[in-house]
């Protein structure tokens, strides 16, 4: 059985007429099992596989590969299906036309299922909200099925009218989890995150066929670890206090503010999806009425919910105090996901002057990115920034923009930007 549990790490002393709490709430699950396994409904899977003309015979047979790779990781009893997407979506397995679009993983519906991906061949355009949605009916012709996850993996940019693909995001939101793959150069980072981003998943750019399989099994294998099918994230806050922000911060940024769901005056859920055995962070900023000084207030209770059971809470308190020595510190914890927060909008405001020719403000931000990334010990956004920078010093991020730069390092980078790198203890 899943174990939960919480820490809090903050700096609760505030100078007199302060107002704004900052913690870090780590959460962590033990025991979550295999998905689909627990008794809290079955698992689905869906895998999503561009068949347009652009894939070309190597990507086309290294996705195949992958996709059957996948197929291969899947738990038996678990429900799958496997989308063709093109300028519509095609249900290439199971091969129905009503009732359940998904049938329950055996020997036989693998073997039937990977001919079926054997078969696939690349032609037409890319209509990705064609593939979400075509994904949003199968998981709801199978009730049973409460866990539900996609691997999507395109690589092209999406050819529908515009606010298609919003529209279709915003449908299947709250419906199903979705990692998303781009293979090659050709798609668009922001696109691709936008879904991954919405849908609770991960983002990533495959830069050869020959690392597609991998990458397919390790989504495939990190999904039917996640034995808590949906944890929710509450957030209460006293009266008159205002939640300024909810945002995870490791393993990734993600902002979960204007995804509040109010559960009452006082109380604020925000979607984690499933979990596996893991620790995510998450920040939480508050800001209270003033107290004098010596008084003490509770300025948040932080929960991980498993339906209508709290499993783990952390407390964020606040005191008001004239000792500097006291109030003047900044917790560990919050400066370094202060800065890594930072480090991710930096690199995308960064990239994206450079794509329109900015190039002062491109290398100011991707100056202050690296700067960030050293201060932070993020190691991997470092080397990313250097095959996109010229470092004369990272400490006070003094860099020039290469000349040269290949686009996948660049689409690496942005896929990367918000990653993130826990305290180094």
């Amino acid at each position: 059985m899943a174990e939960f549990t919480a820490a809090v790490y903050q700096n609760e002393f505030l100078p007199d007429g302060g107002t704004d709490v900052n913690a870090i709430v780590t959460l962590s699950c033990v025991g979550a099992g295999t998905a689909g396994q627990t008794g809290g409904g079955a698992a689905g899977e869906v895998i999503i596989v561009d068949i347009s003309g652009s894939m070309g015979t190597a990507t086309m047979n290294a996705a195949k590969a992958a996709a059957q790779a996948a197929l291969a990781e899947i738990v038996d009893g678990t429900w799958f299906a496997v989308i063709a997407g093109s300028d519509r979506a095609y249900l290439a397995y199971p091969t129905v036309t009503s009732g359940p679009g998904m049938v329950a993983m055996s020997g036989s519906a693998r073997k039937a299922a990977s001919s079926a991906i054997e078969a696939f061949r690349s032609s037409g355009g890319t209509a990705i909200g064609t593939w979400l949605d075509l994904a949003v009916t199968l998981f709801g012709s199978v009730p049973e099925v409460t866990q539900r996850h996609a691997i999507l993996l395109t690589d092209g940019e999406n050819r529908e009218q515009p606010g298609a693909l919003d529209a279709a995001i915003a449908r299947a939101t709250g419906v199903f989890q979705c990692d998303a793959r781009g293979a090659g150069t050709d798609w668009q980072v922001e696109e691709i995150r936008r879904i991954a981003q919405a849908l609770l998943g991960t983002v990533d750019i495959i830069g050869s066929p020959a690392q597609m399989r991998a990458q397919f099994q390790d989504m495939m294998r990190s999904a039917m670890a996640r034995g808590v099918a949906d944890a929710q994230l509450r957030v209460w806050s006293p009266q008159g206090a205002q939640v300024l922000f909810v945002r995870q911060v490791s393993p990734t940024v993600e902002d979960l503010t204007a995804r509040r769901t109010p559960l009452n005056a006082l109380t604020g859920a925000y979607p984690t999806g499933a979990w596996g055995d893991e620790s995510r962070d998450y920040h939480v900023a508050v800001r209270l009425p003033a107290k004098a000084i010596g008084q003490e207030q509770l300025a948040a209770r932080v929960q991980i919910a498993l339906g209508d059971s709290v499993a783990a809470q952390g407390l964020v308190k606040a005191t008001w105090s004239n000792d500097s020595d006291l109030t003047a510190k900044i917790d560990e914890q919050v400066a370094h996901y202060t800065g890594q927060t930072e480090l991710a909008s930096m690199i995308q405001e960064g990239l994206a002057a450079k794509a329109v020719g900015d190039e002062a403000t491109a290398t100011t931000k991707l100056g202050r990115a690296v700067q960030l990334a050293a201060e932070t010990g993020n190691e991997e956004a470092t080397a990313k920034l250097r095959k996109v920078v010229d470092v004369t010093d990272e400490h006070e991020g003094t860099v020039r923009l290469r000349k040269t730069v290949d686009k996948a390092d660049e689409m690496a980078l942005d896929t990367a930007s918000t990653k993130t790198t826990r305290v180094k203890k």
